[in-house]
């Protein structure tokens, strides 16, 4: 089995914030996941650096646009790594790799046919370098539904796509996979775009010189949105050193915002048909942050930087706190308050104080080795690969939270401090079945929590003697082996002030 999962490739035209962190933490859960399953796993991401954009960012700050670019992405690519993030490769769009193999792609096109001369008038947004309908727009003002600012009237001379003639092959791809997006109401937002008609889409810029020259017209420069799209191809077919696309191609799953999903859900899929191409498995369409009941933004001063939260709390806390507070694919509030909320709450006394306890009594009790015994628990691993498997990953963290709340209520129902103090055979037997209960369990929440928290879950998998069991089948009840050796490690989550 193969899987692929992609990130968008984050805009360099800015710093990485918390929604950049927050879909590469959701792609890394997911790989790691299907890592844990045996599968052969592709998981992408990177930094997107052509277009106007960028060459105006760069020119406010005084540098030249590839040095703005090498400069930004290195931030996205520290980002990646603070996260403890287990992508196969960080893409780049000026890569010279990915920048041929996209005049490649536009060639073909142009040789096909499927690319013909005219002459673009339309509504352009600047920000988001995409050309918008009046209808699309918030009125009165014609404004960016995005950024919320007025767009501009922009006409030129461009080569176009024609997205319109792939409308009824797009209708088929979406009834014949009706998972092809998720959640279900942006596949229907999506399905309903084709429905009401598709406009041609301008596949080169005259007047963005920061870009990658147009092949048979180099004066032009490849639409910066057709460069980024194509980066998920491009990097299997050169970023492991060699070619990847026969064990995965076609991606298994595109991660990002809603504000790109008409790219990635109509202009994306109708470009791979046309260069003879199967289109993406599937995509799931997340929503946005606001902080406070307010969008996230610089000017508000409500932002919340991921490096600060790592540097005092750790990656984990982040990556916890990203998959668990907002229902995956939906909007939602996220503040410092809510984070230290679930970092001491969940975290630190939920999680961290069933560890302390679980090994503290091994060691107490039967020093340092898990005794002969059953566990009493009921088993979540097949509902939280179900979950996985439907791409919930707020409601797969849930479910393993089930078990840490059951196994929190069997030490207090069970009381093992008590049962130690006698020696009647009936006691001893039933203090065996509480310890081996909670190191099972712990150790089988140490497998699930992996693709979330995977610094602490390893931790939590070494101090039961077990460090290597991070395989998904271990992850059910009843598998960690009498007479490991158990230590009581130091605390996960230690207390932090606000």
């Amino acid at each position: 089995m193969a899987f692929s999962v992609t990130t968008p490739i984050y805009y360099v035209n800015s710093d990485p914030h918390l929604g950049h962190a927050y879909t590469t933490v959701a792609g890394d859960a997911l790989a790691r996941h299907h890592r844990q399953r045996g599968e052969d796993v592709f998981f992408l991401t990177g930094t997107d650096e052509h277009g106007g954009n960028v060459a105006r960012a760069a020119e406010a700050a005084g540098m030249p646009p590839k040095q703005f670019c090498d400069e930004v992405s290195e931030r996205f690519r520290r980002l990646t790594t603070a996260m403890e993030s287990s992508n196969d490769f960080f893409i780049r769009t000026t890569d010279p790799e990915h920048e041929r193999r996209v005049q490649d792609f536009v060639q073909h096109l142009y040789h096909d046919g499927h690319l013909y001369e005219g002459t673009y008038a339309g509504l352009y947004c600047s920000s988001c370098e995409v050309f918008y309908t009046e209808g699309d727009l918030i009125q009165p003002g014609n404004l960016c539904p995005i950024h919320n600012r007025p767009v501009e009237w922009v006409e030129e001379k461009n080569w176009f796509f024609p997205l319109s003639k792939w409308a009824p092959k797009l209708l088929e791809l979406y009834d014949a996979n009706p998972d092809f997006v998720r959640p279900r109401a942006r596949y229907n937002e999506a399905r309903s775009m084709i429905a009401g008609g598709l406009e041609d889409v301008s596949f080169t810029r005259a007047t963005v010189s920061w870009g990658i020259p147009v092949p048979w017209e180099p004066s032009q420069t490849i639409y910066v949105w057709v460069d980024a799209l194509l980066n998920y191809r491009t990097a299997q077919e050169y970023g492991l050193g060699r070619d990847v696309t026969a064990e995965f191609w076609p991606t298994s799953l595109h991660l990002m915002a809603k504000d790109i999903l008409r790219l990635h859900g109509i202009v994306w899929p109708a470009m791979l048909l046309a260069a003879g191409y199967e289109p993406p498995r599937g995509l799931f369409v997340h929503g946005y942050f606001t902080t406070g009941g307010e969008k996230m933004s610089k000017t508000m001063g409500n932002v919340i930087d991921p490096f600060e939260v790592i540097d005092l709390l750790g990656a984990d806390a982040l990556r916890f706190y990203l998959m668990r507070e907002v229902q995956w694919g939906q909007d939602g509030d996220v503040t410092w308050e809510g984070l230290h909320r679930r970092y001491e709450g969940e975290l630190a006394n939920d999680l961290g104080n069933l560890v302390s306890r679980a090994t503290a009594m091994i060691v107490r009790y039967r020093e340092g080795r898990v005794p002969e015994g059953r566990n009493a628990l009921e088993p979540v691993h097949e509902s939280v690969a179900a979950r996985l498997d439907a791409v919930d990953l707020s409601g797969a963290l849930e479910e393993i939270w089930t078990l840490v709340r059951s196994a929190n209520r069997y030490v207090e129902e069970q009381q093992p401090w008590v049962l130690a103090r006698s020696d009647e055979p009936e006691q001893v037997r039933a203090l065996d079945d509480a310890l081996y209960t909670l190191a099972d369990t712990v150790r089988s929440l140490g497998v699930m929590l992996y693709p979330y928290i995977p610094a602490s879950a390893e931790k939590i998998l070494a101090a039961v003697g077990d460090p290597g069991a991070i395989t998904w089948e271990r992850a059910a009840l009843g598998t960690l082996a009498a007479g490991s050796e158990v230590r009581q490690p130091e605390p996960l989550f230690p207390r932090v002030e606000k």
